[in-house]
Parts: C-alpha cells; sequence; structure tokens
C-alpha cells in the first residue's frame, strides 16, 4: 500500500473507500473520479518500469475484483470548444444562419465515444449512443473568438475509457473544432485536441475521427483503436488519384512540375524538377491539377487571388492571413506605384542617388509627386487598408542596418560581419588551400585554378606568410565560385542582368572581427587567352574605392541569391516537405512522435504551395528581383546534388565548412574557429536545448533499439521520407540509419533545428539588412568596367552614378524591398520554440509536459543569455559603435518585423 501510495500521490483510502467502489449508485462520484484519474494518468508513465508494472497489475486485479456485476448506465458530459471566424462574407454569414436553423430540425453536429476496449458483442470498438451538440442555434449569433458547447452521452459502467471521438457535421458549412473534454469518466476528464476543420457531410461523408491525448506506440494500441488509427490514416493518404478539392486533407507526392506556365509561351516554360529524367529535387505536395495544354507532363497553374490545394488543415489560420493579405496589399501598392512613376519620366528608371533611396522611408514614394491622393482615389483598395494608415502603405519601414550607423553598409568590417552575424552566416568557410580550386570539370569550365595569388593578401595578414595564416586558422572564404559560374553565360545574357562567380578572402584580426583582403571575380572563359578571372583588393586610391564597393556588391549579389535559393529555400522549406508529408501520411496522430513533431510542421505546406505560386514560379518575385533570373531554381536545383541530411545539423555543419572542430571538452563536442560567432555561438545553445527536449522525449518512448526497429509507423516515416520524398537521392550511402534511439534523437533534432532556428536564422533578417538595397542588392546591371570598355569614361566621369545604374531599378528594388518585408514579418498567432497550443494538455503524458516546460525554461534562459551577450563590449561582432546585436536567434518576439524571434516552424 505504502509503495501504491508513493505512484498514486495519496493512499486510496484517504480518498475513497471499498464501499463507495461496490455501490452501483456511487460508480461516478467525485471520489471515485479522483482516485482512477490518477491511475489512469500515471499508467503510461510507469509502463516500462518493470516494478511498477507488476504494482500496476495488482491494483489493476484488485480494482477489477470490486467492479460491479451489472452494469449501469451513466452520464457524460463532452465540453466542445469551437473557433469562429473574426469576419465573414455574406455567403458565409447566410450560411451559418441557415445552419442555426436547421440545427433544431436535426441537421446537426453528432458525436459518438469510442472506448479503448473492443465491444465482446460486435467484436468491434465499443460505441456509445450517438450526442447531440447543445444550443448552436441559440450561439450562433456570439462573437466571441470561442465557443463553447456540451453534448451527453448515455454509456454503462463497463464502456472503459474513452480513446476516440468521431464528428459528424450535418451542416451546410465547415467550422473549426479546437478541442474536445469528456468529464464525468472515473478516469477523469479525457482532452481531445482537435485543432482541424471538420466538413460538411454532404462534402465529406465519412465521420471525422480525433484521438484523446494519449499517446500509443503502434503495438500498445488498445484493441478498440486499432482499426480507427489504421483508417484515419488509409484517409489522409487518398489513392494519389484526381484533382484535390481545398476542403481535402490528404497528403500525397508530386514533384515541381507547376513552376512553368508553357501556355503562356516558350519564355514561361521552365524545367521540371524531381523525377526520373529530370533535374533531381525534392517533392512537394500534390495537387492533382490537369496538365496544361501545350505539355502534358506539366501541371496547369492556379493564379493568384485563386487559392492552390493544401491539405485544409494546413491552410493558414485567420490572423495569419491577415497579415499575409495584408503584406501582399503592400506589396501590390509597393509594386504598382514605382511603375506609376516610372510612367511618368523615364528618368526615374534607377535611383540617382542615396537621397532617392531615404526618401522610401522618410517621405513615400508618391507624396513628393503630389500625386498620393489622386492614385490612391483611383486605386480598387479592399477594407483592410482602413484599418491601416494610407502613408504606412506608401511608405517602407527604415530597415535595422541603417537604424545605428546610417553609413555602416559601406564600411570593410560591416561588409564581413555580416558573413557570421547577417541574414546569410552559413555560407562562410575555413579557407584550406591558397589559393582555393574549383571542383568543376575543367574540360568543360577551364582551369580549376585561381587568379589569387599570394601578393594579393600578403599586404594584410598582420606580417604572416599565406601558410602561417592558414595554419593559423587567420584565412577565411564566401566561395560562390562553383555554384554560379556553369549558369553565367545564360545569365549574363539577360537583359539588365550581370553576374559574375566571386570569391572573397577575409582575415580574422586578433580582437575577433573579420576583415576583407581580396574579391575574385569570375567570367566564363571564351578562349585560351581570355582575361576571365581578376582580383580586387581593399583600395589605395579613389578609382579603386568605387571598384571595391561594386566588387562588394557583386559579392552580395551572389551571396542573396545562394541564401534565398539554396540555404533559405531548398534547404528548409523544400527539403522538409517530404518529411511533412511523410509523418501525416504515417505517423497516427496518437503516436508520440508525431505528437513531438506536430509544432514543427505548421504552416509550411501552405507557405511553400504559396511560393510555388508567386515567388519561386516563372515570372515570379525571385526570378524579378535575382540576378540568375529564370535560372533561379536551375541553380537551387544543383546545389540539391550536394546536399546531405546527415550535415544539416548544427554541429555537423559548423565542422564541415571548417568553422568548428570536434572537441570532447568543450560545450556540444566542438570549439569554434571565430569564438565571436553569433550565429554559431546562439544556435548552439538552442541546438543544445532542443537535442537535451528530443533526449527526455525519445528516452521515456524508446528504452532500447529493440522499440525502435519494431516501430512500423516510425520505420515506414523514415523509409517513405527517403524512397519516396527524397526519391532521387534514395541511394546516396550518408542517409542515417534508424536502428537506435540514438538515430531516432539525432535525425528528430536536426528536423526541429531545420524548422525553427535554421530558417529563422535565415528568414527574419532579410528585410532588416536587404531592405536597404546597397548594404546587399539581389541583383546586380553592370559589371566593373576594364580600361579598355568604353564604359570606363563613364565611370570615371561619375562613379556614384555609374554605382546606382549597378544596383537594381528603383522598380525592382522596391518590388523586393516589398516582398521581403512581408517574408520577414512575424503574425499575431506565431508561436515560438517553448510554446504549443494548449501546452498541458497537448499529450496525456504528464513526465513528458514535465520535460516540456523543463525545455520551455531553457529557451527562456538562453534569450537572456543572448541579451547579455548582446550588451558585452568585448564581442566586437554584436556590441559597438554602430554595431546592430545580433537577435535573429533570441527566441521570442512580438508580431512585425522584430528582427528576432524563432518560430517553431517553416511558417512564413
Amino acid at each position: 500500500m505504502a509503495l501504491a501510495k508513493e505512484i498514486m500521490g495519496i493512499s486510496l483510502l484517504e480518498k475513497s473507500s471499498s464501499m463507495a467502489l461496490l455501490n452501483p449508485n456511487n460508480y461516478h462520484k467525485e471520489n471515485h473520479l479522483w482516485f482512477n484519474q490518477q491511475f489512469q494518468g500515471r499508467r503510461n508513465l510507469s509502463r516500462r518500469k518493470a516494478y511498477r508494472q507488476s504494482t500496476m497489475a495488482a491494483i489493476s486485479e484488485n480494482l477489477v475484483k470490486v467492479v460491479p456485476e451489472k452494469a449501469v448506465k451513466f452520464k457524460v458530459r463532452a465540453v466542445v470548444t469551437v473557433r469562429n471566424k473574426n469576419k465573414e462574407d455574406l455567403k458565409e454569414t447566410i450560411v451559418k444562419h441557415l445552419d442555426a436553423f436547421t440545427d433544431k430540425i436535426g441537421r446537426n453536429v453528432a458525436l459518438e465515444l469510442i472506448s479503448t476496449d473492443i465491444d465482446p458483442d460486435t467484436k468491434g470498438p465499443k460505441k456509445s449512443n450517438q450526442a447531440v451538440l447543445k444550443d448552436w442555434s441559440k450561439k450562433s449569433n456570439l462573437k466571441t473568438e470561442r465557443v463553447n458547447y456540451t453534448a451527453e452521452f448515455i454509456v454503462d459502467s463497463n464502456f472503459g475509457n474513452p480513446g476516440a471521438i468521431t464528428v459528424t457535421n450535418k451542416h451546410q458549412q465547415e467550422f473549426f473544432l479546437e478541442s474536445i473534454t469528456i468529464e464525468g469518466f472515473a478516469c477523469g476528464p479525457v482532452h481531445f485536441p482537435c485543432n482541424s476543420w471538420v466538413q460538411p457531410k454532404k462534402d465529406h461523408p465519412g465521420k471525422r475521427i480525433f484521438f484523446s491525448n494519449q499517446p500509443y506506440l503502434p503495438d500498445e494500441t488498445p484493441a478498440g483503436l486499432k482499426s480507427l488509427r489504421e483508417r484515419e490514416l488509409r484517409e489522409l493518404r487518398g489513392d494519389g488519384k484526381g484533382v484535390r478539392k481545398l476542403s481535402d486533407r490528404i497528403y500525397d507526392y508530386d514533384i515541381y512540375n507547376d513552376l512553368g506556365n508553357p501556355d503562356r509561351g516558350i519564355d514561361f516554360a521552365r524545367p521540371k524538377l524531381g523525377g526520373e529524367g529530370n533535374v533531381a529535387y525534392p517533392r512537394r505536395c500534390r495537387s492533382g491539377r490537369v496538365p496544361t495544354d501545350t505539355d502534358i507532363s506539366a501541371e496547369s497553374r492556379v493564379e493568384k487571388p485563386n487559392p492552390t490545394y493544401v491539405p485544409r488543415d494546413e491552410q493558414f489560420e485567420e490572423s495569419k492571413m491577415n497579415t499575409f493579405s495584408t503584406s501582399r496589399l503592400k506589396a501590390t501598392l509597393h509594386n504598382l506605384i514605382p511603375s506609376l512613376m516610372a510612367s511618368i519620366s523615364s528618368n526615374n528608371h534607377d535611383f540617382k542617388g542615396f537621397s532617392d533611396i531615404d526618401s522610401l522611408y522618410s517621405k513615400g514614394l508618391l507624396l513628393k509627386l503630389g500625386l498620393q491622393d489622386e492614385v490612391l482615389k483611383k486605386l480598387p483598395l479592399p477594407k483592410v487598408v482602413s484599418t491601416i494608415k494610407e502613408g504606412d502603405l506608401l511608405k517602407y519601414d527604415t530597415p535595422k542596418i541603417l537604424s545605428k550607423d546610417k553609413f555602416a553598409w559601406l564600411r570593410d568590417d560591416e561588409f564581413a560581419r555580416q558573413a557570421i552575424a547577417g541574414v546569410n552566416p552559413v555560407s562562410i568557410e575555413k579557407l584550406q588551400v591558397f589559393p582555393p580550386v574549383s571542383k568543376l570539370d575543367p574540360e568543360i569550365y577551364g582551369p580549376q585554378e585561381s587568379a589569387l595569388k599570394e601578393e594579393h593578401i600578403l599586404g594584410h595578414l598582420n606580417g604572416m606568410t599565406v601558410q602561417e595564416a592558414l595554419d593559423a586558422n587567420k584565412l577565411f572564404i564566401l566561395d560562390h565560385h562553383d555554384v554560379y559560374l556553369p549558369f553565367l553565360d545564360r545569365i549574363n545574357a539577360l537583359d539588365g542582368r550581370k553576374a559574375y562567380a566571386t570569391r572573397t578572402i577575409y582575415f580574422l584580426s586578433d580582437v575577433g572581427t573579420l576583415k576583407p583582403i581580396a574579391i575574385e571575380l569570375s567570367l566564363p572563359q571564351t578562349g585560351p587567352s581570355s582575361r576571365s578571372k581578376r582580383v580586387v583588393t581593399p583600395p589605395v586610391c579613389a578609382t579603386g574605392n568605387w571598384m571595391w564597393q561594386i566588387a562588394k556588391a557583386h559579392v552580395c549579389a551572389n551571396d542573396a541569391g545562394v541564401h534565398q535559393l539554396v540555404n533559405h529555400w531548398l534547404r528548409t522549406h523544400a527539403s522538409l516537405e517530404p518529411f511533412i508529408l511523410a509523418a501525416h501520411r504515417q505517423l497516427s496522430a496518437m503516436h508520440p512522435i508525431y505528437k513531438l513533431l506536430d509544432p514543427h510542421m505548421r504552416y509550411t505546406l501552405e507557405i511553400n504551395g504559396l511560393a510555388r505560386q508567386s515567388l519561386i514560379n516563372a515570372d515570379g518575385v525571385i526570378e524579378a528581383c535575382f540576378t540568375p533570373g529564370r535560372y533561379c531554381m536551375e541553380i537551387s536545383a544543383a546545389a540539391y546534388k550536394n546536399w546531405r541530411f546527415d550535415l544539416e545539423g548544427l554541429p555537423a555543419d559548423l565542422i564541415r565548412r571548417g568553422m568548428a572542430v570536434p572537441d570532447a571538452t568543450q560545450p556540444y563536442g566542438l570549439k569554434l574557429l571565430i569564438e565571436d560567432y553569433p550565429y554559431a555561438a546562439d544556435g548552439l545553445m538552442i541546438w543544445g536545448a532542443i537535442e537535451g527536449w528530443v533526449r527526455d522525449y525519445v528516452d521515456h518512448y524508446y528504452p532500447s533499439s529493440a522499440q525502435v526497429c519494431s516501430d512500423r509507423e516510425l520505420q515506414a516515416w523514415y523509409t517513405e521520407t527517403i524512397n519516396v520524398g527524397h526519391v532521387d537521392l534514395r541511394n546516396e550511402d550518408w542517409w542515417p540509419t534508424l536502428a537506435t534511439p540514438e538515430d531516432l534523437i539525432s535525425i528528430l533534432t536536426t528536423l526541429i533545428w531545420l524548422a525553427s532556428a535554421q530558417h529563422a536564422a535565415l528568414n527574419f533578417g532579410q528585410y532588416p539588412y536587404s531592405g536597404y538595397v546597397p548594404n546587399r542588392p539581389p541583383l546586380m546591371r553592370r559589371l566593373i568596367p576594364d580600361e579598355n570598355d568604353p564604359e570606363y569614361a563613364v565611370f570615371l566621369a561619375d562613379p556614384q552614378k555609374y554605382f546606382f545604374s549597378a544596383l537594381p531599378s528603383l522598380l525592382q528594388a522596391t518590388k523586393f524591398m516589398a516582398v521581403v518585408d512581408t517574408l520577414s514579418t512575424h503574425s499575431p498567432d506565431e508561436e515560438y520554440i517553448g510554446e504549443r497550443q494548449q501546452p498541458s494538455t497537448w499529450t496525456g503524458d504528464a513526465e513528458i509536459v514535465e520535460a516540456f516546460y523543463k525545455f520551455s525554461a531553457e529557451i527562456g534562459r538562453i534569450e537572456k543569455e543572448i541579451d547579455e551577450r548582446n550588451a558585452d563590449t568585448n564581442l566586437k561582432n554584436r556590441c559597438g559603435a554602430g554595431v546592430l546585436p545580433y537577435e535573429l536567434l533570441a527566441p521570442s518576439s512580438g508580431p512585425g518585423v522584430t528582427c528576432r524571434g524563432v518560430p517553431n516552424s517553416v511558417s512564413i
């Protein structure tokens, strides 16, 4: 009895008597409810600890003896929470009133409880009677965000515990079911976290299944729930046929064959990515649209404002969609207004000087022309405009890069600092050999040797030889040569696009800051004696200064493309989509690993669908705004050949790039070569917190390798991700095995890292750093003129004018600024790392809830540590005169463009 008291927290005799248990009339009274709640709630916690198992069995045996022989009927109550829309259109309002009326005559919402036990008579799941939601018609006009309804069931005392509930919506309109709580069972309240749209029966005849928050590995599924578990997964997989409806909840795969629109003409055709005979690429969510008229292998497009398919529960919730729509409105206006200005005067195609750019933030685009009111009156602006100041729509917010020092971007130390603390801190590498060597085929792309020579950098090494600097880990490189060179002929043939393949060498100073000491600019070799490579070094004269500034701008444009197409889109958005699709198809909602991953999958399919619709598509924003133009996604696909999931975790990536070396004596098992590397230093803390949380979680459910290997849902998820979702790379030998708890911890930590911190570091600094186009131009329109070029005289005569003519035009710049403003914005419903919906009831496992709160507290501690680092004057890369603090990995944020905050998922 003492051991039982320890397990359950209090003695049975202190709360209930055996007479209460024996008396049928007292079967569901409070004391007995309490006892069974304690017992049932802890049963799952202890099921793998042998001494507790045996004790539990004994207690269960005693309980069985006192259950009444004759079943007694009693009432239980469901509290159903439905989330209202904040705004409804006229059609929705009419249908809502119709549903309120017909609810009274039987076209209602019906629920049915399903026990964890098998019905001995039917040999199927044990079911309750149907119960109907009460007072739907009375509460239909409530304007609150959430409305609670009730329903009552009559069940037998031998019903067992509820493990699932079905919902039938006989209304005309879908509704968002947030949660259901069942009260009145001996086991205590049973929670059902639903968070799903329930479709009308007329559109989707089957009953919706929701499982309780109690997690079960497949082999531990209670008998009454086994068939439902399998049925729910079958429905989510679909049959891979037909056009998907927006109300469907079907997760399936397809190749990227919907980026082009060949029906519009050859200029809008694009290569298919993924699949046999095409360039390798991850799979995306299948929408099943009919093929185009001119190319049967290309899927027809759905253009804005019509929505593209993603499973219904993946679509943005209302507050997120409102934020996104408002941002798109701003983007439309900012795109439209420069077009008007350009049409007024042909001289407005280029920025004339820095004052033109400054006016975008201070005056807005139309004020100085006196056209604001006139243009606004003519625009068919949606109602959302009335909630926003017109001036805000027509003005850009000042990017954070200008907030402390308006001219910081001109300085070499800031240019270098952004390689380790800017929007793309994952490309810089330790220089292994000098001069650097290309890995491209010399038969196709010419000599692999670099044009860099020792004399280019020797004077910048503080008296060291090049070899001494290499040995002392003082030289680093940003090498975009091999990414761009294969595409340069085609890029430079585009109208208004000019690019080099760049290499930038940095020297690490004694105070821990970097300085750029040489930039190599390469073009494709046109002949045996052609001068295809040139080296630009820090200036010693005025002419050299402007050449150096243009060379740095070309490096930034290269880096912007690699950042957006490879590190941001490919390595977070696109590579995660197959893992998410497979999770929905192969892991039941009651699977512990599904529950762990759930918040890290939120909105990713939707934002990826929107990207295919208007960002990465033919003539979309990315093609319009970045140097590679129509070849953007081909560059992304070329990079996928070198993508390796086993090196995507932060420690492995740092070691791969030579930015850290293994060191068992250091935290996280490695030592940074640049100690003040803000992205890596902050990232390792978050990585460690995620890994600790995942380890606690996995160890709880998988005490040995046998459980990992025998978990058929888990193995099916991982196998399908590789063999279907990443099928083009399925034969690579670097894929991690999934055979031990340690394997699982590593895989899950990497996925959560990529979805949360990695994406945040790459995404939310876009407007703060790139919103000022001279700091980080997304494209360049002119090369650096050679002394023999006719343009050289133009350059010498007015170097500032030449510099601005090389940057994006006014229209290109403002369009890009509007888009990265949208992408850098946190919505009000963002869920940040260490947070989740229904934090106490998302799982029925109390030990896991406790572990999650420990993880959440650790994230809070990390945030304070980051704040302290940003105030430490010894850390020159994050603190100093005009230096921006590094906050992209500070976990929390308010809504808006804040340059901080780590959401749980790739949600924008």
